[in-house]
């Protein structure tokens, strides 16, 4: 289906658009890798893609990883970020055109409103936050914020003396990347149920599936004694960003710090050039409950808040 406005046209995505949306992803500067279609359709089944395009002029300006639930449209639900991307061209009018462009195009098949969620202005290449002012304009409601603890490691903070003395004391291990998503989601999965009675967005066969389209992006680091894995961090790996997707320690872990150890280790000797650590959000119900005890562990190590915002934006 192609819509056309005065300024912007706006295509939705098929299979036929995989070059160029990815090609455009690639190159924008604020899309990673989780917005390449080989990551976003992995779960395909799940979702009622309705991805966008947008031109002006014929070139292609503008991404909307969409799909529908119902009557609304969300940016996208299989995400943990998603909102317009762009190419360093874009500029705050231009972005006007395209949220006016958008609008207009839901709003004539029927849909009701568009849930955004913000890509975290951490993983931007450049400055990319003209979609910021775009929905602010259109009035656009904040209903959604989560709050990330993440690290500048180019001005990192000392860590806290309670992490100090338990690196001190933590025993030596075994710290390597590693292949064994299997063991590790096992430990992760007891880990959510006991504790939050959930279980991980990602099986391990989905990790592993995912890690083999993107080795360069998603890697397993774990803390073992004497082969036996006793902690894991599941990281997602951008240009600007390292992020822990999944972490956690066995109860012989706990006991021997070796989550302590591995995230020491992995901020010491193999990210320490990287611009941002993130140890991802530490709230839920839509931001109205901050997990304390787990926002001071991460601040413990230097962290410190980011917001993820989410908006609704009626049509």
């Amino acid at each position: 289906m192609i819509i056309t406005t005065q300024v912007v046209e706006v295509v939705k995505y098929s299979a036929r658009y995989k070059p160029d949306w990815d090609a455009f992803v690639r190159v924008s500067k604020n899309g990673t890798f989780l917005l390449l279609r080989d990551y976003m359709d992995y779960h395909a089944d799940r979702f009622m893609d309705h991805s966008l395009l947008f031109y002006r002029k014929g070139k292609l300006v503008a991404l909307l990883p969409a799909n529908e639930v119902g009557e609304e449209v969300h940016s996208h639900g299989g995400l943990t970020y998603g909102g317009v991307i762009s190419s360093v061209r874009m500029k705050a009018a231009t972005m006007l055109e395209v949220f006016e462009a958008m609008r207009r195009y839901f709003r004539e098949l029927g849909f009701r409103s568009i849930r955004y969620k913000v890509i975290p202005h951490i993983y931007h290449l450049n400055p990319a936050e003209e979609d910021l002012y775009a929905l602010f304009r259109c009035g656009a409601k904040l209903y959604r914020r989560d709050a990330g603890a993440v690290i500048d490691l180019e001005r990192s903070l000392p860590y806290a003396t309670l992490r100090k003395r338990k690196l001190k004391k933590a025993v030596a291990l075994q710290l390597a990347e590693s292949r064994n998503f299997e063991t590790f989601m096992q430990v992760k999965q007891q880990l959510l149920q006991e504790k939050y009675g959930i279980t991980p967005a990602h099986s391990a066969a989905e990790l592993e599936l995912l890690a083999a389209k993107f080795p360069e992006n998603i890697k397993l680091y774990t803390a073992a004694s004497t082969g036996e894995l006793l902690a894991g961090v599941v990281i997602y790996e951008t240009a600007t960003v390292a992020h822990c997707q999944y972490m956690g320690a066995t109860a012989k872990g706990q006991e021997h710090s070796a989550l302590d150890v591995l995230i020491d280790y992995l901020l010491q000797h193999v990210y320490p050039r990287k611009k941002y650590f993130s140890f991802g959000i530490s709230t839920e119900q839509e931001g109205q409950w901050l997990n304390e005890g787990l926002m001071a562990y991460k601040e413990s190590y230097g962290a410190r808040a980011v917001m993820h915002d989410f908006y609704v934006l009626e049509l």
